[in-house]
């Protein structure tokens, strides 16, 4: 029986960091197991915010990677703005009070005048080189993965010239995404988005989403059949670790501004000055691209002396500390468009066997995750005296030398097997 060939077409792959990256990497990495090719179509100079190299050695060697020339925005406006414009690409938005003239001008631009996102360039060179590579190569189907939705475009496209069969793969939301609203769009640009956003929903065969609330706003749009395939963790070879002397609340990813938790500081606060001892353990431990607001809060509330700011770390690093450190932070943006948003950290901090002390929109999808699979604890921004208990018992169980999680159910979201319900998908289209 020959192989099916399945076509992904995706702005981040290695040696990009971050966690767009993982969720395609992983599926690449086990296809071959079901007599899937997977033949992965990425940017040959893109221009990634965070990049790890490490990755590139998790790259499967069965798989053709095809590389297409990509012309940004942003390395022109990097001419004015280096810093900035590395922040606006990778997500971190300043909060709209402390923006300054600059920072409302890119995103007034980014948001107007490249629609649906800055990757817009790469659409129709990219249908000229995939759609000669698609005939001469007897593709069986393709997927485009967003965001960048503009390569949803790409698939509209191939699918309007060719007929091939497309599935278009959402890890986040397009219209409802939390930082849309913060583009400055106009009424124009609004409406384009949203027009766009229907056409793919109604010419793609078929949609993946990483939630079921996007499944829900989704099938509002389309008609046409959804599935929900999460993101997940895989089997990751960094041995066990020695766990933090101190009692370290570690947030490993990217700390936007409007993730500020302001009642875990003040938790924290009353904590120091409530337990003599507290302040000898506590530390707070925050890896990868921390927005200055959250920086100034931390400040504000004197918690300072209590911070180790890591940077960013590679993949295989950030996996260690999920390890060693005593309490895992999951926080998402207190908003109604964030209920959806399913941290891909999630998966790998729940096999990690620490607590996790999570923080979103009441109804939140990931609350359920974490509850059924008993990894820690959910709350939302209401939740102050809640919130502080729980600290104080997770502070008792490490100085008891007894703090860890008891997950259950977890092999669900193991890459491998979210890989066989991908692999269903193909095998039924």
């Amino acid at each position: 029986m020959e192989q099916k060939k399945l076509l992904i077409i995706t702005y981040y792959f290695p040696p990009a960091g971050g966690p767009g990256v993982q969720r395609w990497l992983k599926f690449v990495k086990y296809l071959p197991e079901f007599d899937i090719q997977p033949i992965v179509y990425v940017p040959e100079n893109p221009t990634y915010p965070i990049v790890d190299e490490g990755l590139v050695r998790d790259i499967s060697d069965k798989v053709i990677v095809l590389k297409n020339k990509i012309w940004e925005p942003y390395q022109l406006a990097s001419v004015f703005s280096k810093n900035k414009t590395k922040k606006i690409s990778s997500g971190i938005v300043p909060h709209q009070k402390k923006q300054t003239f600059l920072d409302k001008t890119f995103l007034w631009i980014r948001g107007n005048l490249f629609i649906p996102d800055a990757r817009v360039f790469w659409v129709k060179p990219s249908v000229s080189f995939l759609e000669k590579y698609i005939k001469e190569n007897n593709i069986d189907i393709i997927v485009t993965s967003g965001p960048p939705h503009s390569l949803h475009l790409i698939g509209l496209e191939l699918k309007d010239k060719l007929k091939v069969k497309w599935f278009a793969d959402f890890r986040d939301p397009w219209t409802t995404i939390g930082y849309h609203k913060a583009l400055r769009l106009s009424g124009y640009a609004s409406k384009k988005h949203k027009k766009l956003e229907h056409k793919v929903l109604n010419a793609a065969d078929r949609i993946i989403v990483t939630s079921k609330t996007t499944k829900t706003e989704f099938q509002a749009i389309t008609d046409k059949p959804i599935s929900v395939i999460t993101n997940g963790y895989d089997i990751e070879s960094v041995g066990n670790q020695v766990l933090d002397a101190k009692f370290t609340l570690a947030h490993i990813g990217s700390f936007l501004s409007d993730r500020n938790p302001k009642f875990l500081w003040e938790c924290l606060v009353e904590l120091l000055n409530e337990i003599p001892d507290f302040r000898l353990h506590l530390e707070i431990k925050l890896i990868g691209a921390v927005s200055q607001e959250v920086l100034d809060s931390i400040r504000e509330f004197n918690l300072n002396a209590y911070l180790n700011l890591l940077g960013y770390v590679s993949h295989h690093e950030a996996i260690a500390h999920q390890k060693k450190s005593q309490v895992l932070l999951l926080i998402e943006i207190n908003s109604e468009e964030t209920k959806s948003i399913i941290p891909g950290k999630l998966f790998e901090y729940m096999v990690s066997e620490r607590p996790i002390i999570a923080i979103g929109p009441q109804g939140s999808d990931f609350a359920d995750i974490i509850k059924e699979t008993n990894t820690g604890v959910f709350f939302d921004y209401s939740e102050k005296a809640k919130l502080k208990s729980v600290i104080l018992g997770f502070y008792n169980q490490f100085l008891e030398g007894k703090l860890q999680a008891n997950g259950v159910g977890l092999q669900q979201f193991s890459r491998k097997s979210l890989t066989k319900q991908l692999v269903q998908l193909i095998k039924q289209s």
